[in-house]
């Protein structure tokens, strides 16, 4: 079912630079309906940053409401050229923003960006000054978080003082798809017995890790179900919470087959994929998609369990996405970045918005 919204959007600075803040409105396109407000501030920062922020929590909100297509407006004239690509981002401040924006567009079907008059952006801009103030807020009108509890990609900064939400991200234990290098979407193959032994290590490790461990969250399939069983008994039997949104990507006809069988068997289909995460194998499911549903599930894990350390068990597609948006990199990383079965990954998310990765593919455990 497709949703239209539009997300007004807008963002200021008392001091250009000086304490800045954002806010942002969902509306459905069909109805006018407020759907959606988030507002925050962004510490000392310039007007366009902190419009460029207004805009990513807009996105943010409407991805997390299931929205299809979406209608920007806003009265930044900076923004809106330099998102619909008639304008040069000069500025290097605001190019990882602008990527962290573009990212989240890839994940619609449409996103359409309209300049509007001030006076007609005064619910945002009302929202912009709330923040400059001092308040931060979500709508009661949706339960997603507000987008400081999202691990937005930005530029760097010292984080907040607040406890920072600890994800352990750990991919399943080897399968005998994975030993034969074959594609391993949502068919539900059982760890192998080496991959038991690989959950087991990895289980231990983290135990160490994470004497805190508050949960362990899991992909439904069976592969990351026993891996995430063995993390949960080594850090004392905590909670196991299955989320359907960190399932591994649909590789459709593909399934089963390796590289070199698919290359084979469909080369022009296997170019189009490589070249765009818009593209789907036959039968499956891009990356876009994927990307789309993990951002939901982070925002959701993040929501719950904030301040608090948990490990995340899932595949190689959702773990790459994740990383990928954590350390703002591009499409190519997708395709560069080579995950271990039963490797860890650590990124720190803060309340403020920014992130840390402190690990990647981290194996010593399994030496």
């Amino acid at each position: 079912m497709s949703l239209r919204v539009i997300v007004e959007a807008d963002g200021g600075s008392r001091g250009n630079p000086g304490p800045a803040g954002y806010g942002a409105v969902v509306f459905e396109a069909a109805t006018g309906q407020v759907l959606a407000e988030r507002f925050d501030s962004v510490g000392v920062a310039t007007n366009n940053v902190a419009e460029y922020s207004g805009l990513i929590a807009g996105l943010e909100a409407a991805g997390e409401l299931g929205a299809t297509e979406v209608d920007v407006r806003m009265d930044s004239k900076l923004v809106v050229e330099q998102m619909s690509g008639r304008w040069q981002i000069k500025n290097p401040g605001l190019r990882p923003l602008a990527a962290a924006a573009a990212r989240l567009v890839d994940t619609f079907d449409a996103v359409r960006f309209a300049w509007i008059p001030r006076e007609q952006n005064k619910a945002a801009d009302a929202l912009a000054n709330k923040a400059m103030d001092g308040e931060r807020g979500v709508s009661p009108m949706t339960a997603a978080p507000a987008p400081a509890a999202v691990a937005t990609p930005r530029s760097w900064a010292p984080p907040s003082m607040a406890a920072a939400t600890r994800m352990i991200l750990v991919r399943h234990g080897e399968t005998a798809l994975t030993a034969e290098k074959r594609y391993s979407g949502r068919g539900d193959v059982p760890l192998s017995a080496h991959g038991q032994e690989q959950a087991e290590a990895a289980a231990r490790r983290i135990a160490a890790l994470a004497p805190d461990l508050a949960a362990v969250v899991t992909s439904p399939l069976a592969r990351c179900a026993a891996t995430a069983a063995e993390i949960a008994r080594a850090a004392g039997d905590v909670p196991v919470l299955v989320e359907p949104g960190f399932i591994e990507c649909d590789f459709g006809d593909w399934e089963g087959k390796t590289f070199a069988e698919v290359r084979e068997g469909w080369p022009d289909e296997m170019r189009r994929w490589l070249e765009s995460t818009a593209v789907a194998p036959p039968g499956g499911e891009s990356f876009k998609a994927v990307a789309k549903r993990i951002r939901g599930a982070r925002a959701a894990v993040l929501a719950a369990h904030e301040g608090a350390t948990i490990a995340v068990v899932s595949h190689v597609s959702p773990i790459k996405l994740l990383l990928q948006d954590a350390l703002a990199a591009s499409d190519a990383f997708l395709h560069r970045l080579y995950l271990e079965p039963a490797g860890i990954s650590i990124v720190d998310s803060w309340p403020d918005g920014n992130v840390a990765v402190r690990t990647v593919n981290d194996t010593a455990h399994l030496a």
